[in-house]
């Protein structure tokens, strides 16, 4: 893939459309998610801000403490996404919040999920979450498909929210 355009245009020109923001957080997607909304010139009107959450120190510097709220929960899960969207919106005052978490591969994870497993949360006028499975192991691969899976969300999500 060499156009990070490819997938974040349409959701790009919605949000402008609209006037609506966006804040991202996403760990095994590596920050591609966010590359693709900001290649996308006029990207300062809609993209807030994010960060590549891959870890816990990450997390934790990132984003306010979770403790309570994430007690029982564990990464690369549907609910961990949604907090991560929830408060990533929050965090920084977005219309939307977008999250992504996952292994990407070669290997799965150490919570026993497979490579190519992430899910994907959007938070907002909608909220949705999924899980999605690739059953491939190429990391590069995976990376690409969860942006994609991600920003189809949030399209989906806007539409929804606009009828």
């Amino acid at each position: 893939m060499d156009d990070l355009t490819a997938f974040s245009s349409a959701v790009a020109e919605q949000l402008k459309a609209r006037g609506e923001t966006v804040a991202v957080a996403e760990s095994s997607g590596g920050g591609l998610v966010s590359a693709s909304l900001l290649a996308v010139p006029g990207a300062s009107a809609y993209f807030l801000g994010g960060g590549v959450v891959y870890t816990l120190a990450a997390r934790e510097a990132l984003l306010p403490p979770g403790a309570e709220a994430l007690k029982g929960v564990r990464s690369a899960s549907e609910p961990y996404a949604l907090w991560l969207a929830r408060t990533m919106r929050d965090h920084l005052g977005a219309d939307w919040g977008l999250a992504e978490t996952g292994a990407s591969g070669p290997t799965g994870n150490r919570y026993g999920d497979d490579a190519g497993h992430t899910c994907i949360a959007v938070s907002g006028a909608v909220e949705r979450v999924i899980t999605l499975e690739t059953g491939d192991a190429d990391r590069q691969k995976n990376m690409w498909a969860f942006t994609k899976a991600t920003l189809d969300l949030l399209e989906q999500a806007l539409q929804e929210a606009g009828s």
